[in-house]
């Protein structure tokens, strides 16, 4: 049976212009980092894709390596994408980015111009693309002067292979400086893809302050620091989860984990009395940033993202509740 997208899916979903540009991003957009790999269930895949489009979602985030195995998320896409939202391209943000371990040998990583050129031909190759919206240098390479690594990216849009030209995961410094090579060039940097949760708070410091001068979006991924910003893991670990099924990121017996968790059960409970889960207040918290274009989620399934969707809801916070956070998230909260 051929996929019919909802006729209602652009009546609840917000947009926010991306920095100085014309484009505008979803609010919620959704990660393909997990979950839609050659390991993964592509029917799963499927449903989660056609449901965030559903919801307005329509802005899909990938990257070259996303797997396992490498190139494998991409892959899947691909065959999604020319399923069913081959006729809806012109609604699609695609997103593909290049930077960490992809092939063997010295061009298959960091950020020179061999490898992020050749990196995008074989994303698009994998998407079955002939563009993609938004390219991004997926990290910064202390190796490759930075004007060559913007240089790629200048030549890619200039190419027609990309819209526009991101980065992610740069410093405060070195985000002014890709971004003064990039207007220079005559392509400016459209969007900045950091790390961003109420446990992880970095670009605080300087970064947003940087991205609103210089005019560039920002789209904070791990808005739920993979899992941890929701009630999944207050009673113990599951063992569907991604924590309990690989044992990646954290030791759960440890006392740091503990804390963490202590702190998430309090913060579950202004989440509650403000009428969302915990998982909707992070992405809510997230979004109070007047730059922060939109929360990049990851999901396992469509109800995740459904969940994450309604956080739009209750965007806004008090001073008594971003108050009551802080005093939790600095650990100075009475127990």
């Amino acid at each position: 049976m051929s996929y019919l997208p909802a006729d209602t899916r652009y009546d609840a979903m917000r947009y926010n212009r991306c920095g100085r540009s014309g484009l505008k991003l979803p609010a919620i957009s959704l990660g393909l980092w997990y979950n839609f790999s050659g390991v993964d269930s592509l029917e799963n895949a499927r449903a989660m894709i056609r449901r965030a489009f559903d919801l307005g979602i329509t802005h899909f985030d990938l990257a070259n390596n996303y797997g396992p195995p490498p190139g494998s998320a991409e892959e899947n896409f691909g065959r999604i994408l020319s399923q069913d939202l081959a006729a809806y391209r012109d609604e699609l943000v695609i997103s593909s980015k290049a930077g960490y371990w992809m092939w063997p040998g010295p061009y298959g990583e960091w950020g020179s111009r061999k490898y992020l050129i050749a990196s995008l031909d074989q994303s698009l190759k994998r998407m079955g693309l002939e563009y993609v919206d938004i390219f991004y240098s997926h990290r910064p390479d202390p190796e490759t002067p930075l004007e060559e690594t913007m240089g790629a990216l200048d030549h890619m849009v200039r190419s027609g292979k990309a819209l526009y030209a991101g980065i992610s995961s740069y410093s405060l410094e070195q985000t002014r400086q890709a971004a003064q090579i990039l207007r220079a060039l005559g392509t400016p940097c459209l969007i900045h893809q950091p790390k961003y949760s109420m446990l992880h708070r970095w670009i605080e410091d300087g970064l947003l302050g940087v991205l609103a001068e210089e005019d560039i979006g920002c789209i904070a991924f791990s808005p739920l620091s993979q899992g941890l910003l929701t009630d999944k893991y207050l009673r113990g670990v599951p063992a569907d989860s991604r924590i309990g099924k690989s044992g990646e990121q954290l030791d759960w017996g440890d006392s740091a984990t503990q804390a963490i968790v202590a702190k998430v059960r309090q913060l579950n409970e202004i989440a509650q009395a403000r009428g969302q889960t915990m998982a909707q207040m992070a992405i809510a918290w997230v979004l109070r940033h007047p730059g922060m274009t939109s929360a990049l989620i990851g999901a396992s399934r469509p109800a995740q993202i459904e969940e994450a969707v309604a956080a739009q809801q209750n965007l806004h916070f008090t001073d008594e509740e971003l108050q009551a956070i802080e005093a939790i998230l600095a650990g100075n909260n009475p127990q």
